[in-house]
C-alpha cells in the first residue's frame, strides 16, 4: 500500500467527502482504510469516500465505459459500499472539471446505480457554478404499512428508491426525529433487506420542505440527495402532484441542515437534483499514521 496518498475534500451542501483520485484503480481500499479516512479526530473527516476510476479500470464500470469514462466508487463512512450518492455525484463531477478530466457542461459519470448524466455551469463571480445532476427514475415498491419509529412516536413512511433506499415519513415537527444517532427502527425489516436511509420532512410552504436523514452506514448527515429527491417525490404524491399527468415538469425546494437543493420531476419520470458543490482542500495522508489511528 502507498504511504503518502493523495487526496482532496468537498461538500455539496455541507454533505462532505474525500476525494482519492485513482485512475487506474490500483489503490487498495478496505473498508477499515475508509472507516479511518472518515473519522472526524483520527481521520481527515467526512461522511463518505469519492474514488475517482476510469470506468475501463474497474470490474464493476466495465460496461459502462463507452458512455462515461469516470466511475464513482462511493463509500459510506463506516467503510462499506453504496450504491448512489447525489452530493457526492455532484462534488465527483466538480472535481473532474476542477482536474481538467472533464469540460463544464453535460457529461455521464457511472456509478452502481448505472448511468447518470451530470450538467456542471461555468463558473461565474460568486463562485462556482451549480451542478445539475439526472438522478433517474424514483421507484415506489410495496410494501404499504412501513412505519418508522422514534421513541414513543411513530409514523407511516413512503418507501422510494432512488436507486438506493429510503423510508420518507412527514412528522410535525424535525425535532421529533430526536438524535439520529442510532438508526432509527424501521418496519417490517424485510422491505430493507439491505438497510435504509430514513428521512424527517416538515412543510415550510407551498412546494417547500425541509427534512433531516439519517444515512445508513454514516448516521446523521448535513445533506443527502438521492434523499432529497426521495422527499421530493414522496412529497408530491402526497400532494397529488405527478407530472406524468400534467405533463409539465413539477419542482419542489428541499432545505436540508446544510443547505438548500432544488428537485425537480419530468413528465417522463426522470427526477433532476440541482445544488452547489464545492472542491475546497488537496493534500497527502500518512496511510501508516492513519492505520495506527484508533477507528471510533
Amino acid at each position: 500500500m502507498v504511504k503518502g496518498l493523495r487526496f482532496l475534500k468537498g461538500h455539496g451542501t455541507e454533505n462532505d467527502f474525500v476525494i482519492l483520485p485513482d485512475p487506474e484503480g490500483a489503490i487498495d481500499l478496505p473498508p477499515e482504510t475508509v472507516a479511518r479516512l472518515c473519522d472526524r479526530r483520527a481521520g481527515l473527516g467526512a461522511d463518505g469516500v469519492l474514488r475517482v476510476v476510469r470506468s475501463a479500470a474497474h470490474p464493476e464500470a466495465l460496461a459502462m465505459a463507452d458512455e462515461a469514462e469516470w466511475f464513482m466508487d462511493y463509500r459510506n463512512g463506516d467503510g462499506s459500499i453504496a450504491e448512489m450518492c447525489g452530493n457526492g455525484l455532484r462534488v465527483f463531477a466538480r472535481y473532474l472539471v476542477r482536474a481538467g478530466l472533464a469540460r463544464t457542461g453535460e457529461f455521464a459519470v457511472a456509478t452502481r446505480a448505472g448511468i447518470r448524466p451530470v450538467r456542471v455551469a461555468a463558473d461565474g463571480p460568486e463562485g462556482p457554478g451549480a451542478v445539475t445532476v439526472r438522478m433517474g427514475r424514483a421507484q415506489l415498491p410495496g410494501p404499504d404499512g412501513i412505519v418508522v419509529t422514534v421513541g414513543e412516536r411513530q409514523w407511516p413512511a413512503r418507501n422510494v428508491n432512488m436507486g438506493n433506499p429510503h423510508a420518507v415519513a412527514f412528522v410535525e415537527d424535525l425535532a421529533h426525529a430526536g438524535a439520529l444517532l442510532a438508526p432509527p427502527p424501521v418496519t417490517p425489516a424485510e422491505a430493507y433487506p439491505a438497510g435504509v436511509n430514513v428521512e424527517f420532512v416538515v412543510d415550510r410552504g407551498p412546494r417547500h420542505v425541509a427534512m433531516r436523514v439519517h444515512e445508513r452506514g454514516s448516521g446523521e448527515t448535513r445533506s443527502c440527495g438521492t434523499g432529497a429527491c426521495a422527499v421530493m417525490v414522496a412529497a408530491a404524491r402526497r400532494d397529488g402532484v405527478d407530472p406524468a399527468l400534467t405533463g409539465r415538469p413539477e419542482s419542489y425546494t428541499v432545505d436540508l441542515p446544510g443547505g438548500r437543493l432544488l428537485i425537480t420531476e419530468l413528465p417522463d419520470g426522470t427526477v433532476e437534483m440541482t445544488g452547489p458543490a464545492v472542491v475546497l482542500a488537496e493534500g497527502e495522508v500518512d496511510l501508516g499514521l492513519l492505520t495506527a489511528a484508533p477507528v471510533r
